[in-house]
C-alpha cells in the first residue's frame, strides 16, 4: 500500500450519510410505491401541444405512476399532416393504432466526447406503414412521421426508455416543428376533434 499518500487522503472534515440515504430509500420504496398509480385513466393522461405534435401522455415521470424506466405517449397526426422532426440517443418503438403513412429516417454518425457531435448521413430512408404495424426507430436516427391520408387522422403510440435521460444522456434535439404547433392553444376533447376532422391547422 502506498502509505506515502496517507497525508493526502486523510484530509477533509466533512461527514455525510450518503450510504444510509440509499438504505432508507430502499426501505421506504414499498410504502412510496403503494401510493403510486398502477392504473391511469384517460382523464388523468395530460394533453400536450408540443413541437413534435399533438400528444397525450400515457406514462411519464411527472405522472406519479409505478413505471420507472419507460415513457409513452399517443400522438395524433391530422389528415395530410406530419409530426415534427427530431433525433435522440434512445431507441424508440412506435405502434400504429389507426391510419396509414410513412416515416423518413436519416441515420447519423455520432461522436461522444465532451459534447455529442451528430453527423447526419446524406441518405434518407422512406418506410411505409399502416394500422397494426410497429415502427422501429434506431438510436441516433433523425425521424419524422407523415400521414398520407388527406381525409383520416393517424394515431400512434410511442415508447422510449427513460433510463438514458437518468444517465445524463438527454440528447433530444427538435429539428423541425409540427405544422399544428401553437404554444397558445390549449388542448381538450373539442379541440382535438377539430384536428381529427382536419378542420384546424
Amino acid at each position: 500500500m502506498a502509505w506515502g499518500e496517507t497525508a493526502a487522503w486523510l484530509e477533509g472534515k466533512e461527514n455525510e450519510r450518503n450510504y444510509q440515504r440509499l438504505l432508507d430509500d430502499a426501505r421506504d420504496a414499498p410504502t412510496r410505491n403503494a401510493r403510486r398509480k398502477k392504473i391511469v385513466r384517460p382523464s388523468e393522461m395530460p394533453w400536450e401541444m408540443s413541437r413534435q405534435g399533438l400528444l397525450k401522455h400515457l406514462m411519464n415521470e411527472s405522472m406519479n405512476t409505478r413505471v420507472e424506466t419507460m415513457d409513452a405517449y399517443m400522438q395524433i397526426i391530422p389528415p395530410g399532416s406530419h409530426s415534427g422532426k427530431h433525433r435522440h440517443l434512445a431507441e424508440e418503438c412506435v405502434y400504429v393504432i389507426e391510419g396509414k403513412g410513412y416515416d423518413i429516417h436519416q441515420d447519423c454518425d455520432v461522436e461522444i466526447n465532451d459534447v455529442f457531435e451528430w453527423k447526419p448521413k446524406k441518405e434518407t430512408q422512406k418506410l411505409e406503414w399502416e394500422a397494426g404495424d410497429y415502427i422501429y426507430i434506431p438510436p441516433m436516427t433523425i425521424h419524422q412521421h407523415f400521414n398520407s391520408d388527406p381525409a383520416k387522422p393517424v394515431r400512434l403510440i410511442s415508447c422510449t426508455a427513460r433510463i438514458f435521460r437518468q444517465m445524463g444522456l438527454n440528447t433530444l434535439d427538435q429539428l423541425e416543428d409540427a405544422p399544428e404547433f401553437d404554444p397558445y392553444v390549449t388542448l381538450n376533447a373539442d379541440v382535438i376533434r377539430e384536428y381529427l376532422r382536419g378542420g384546424k391547422s
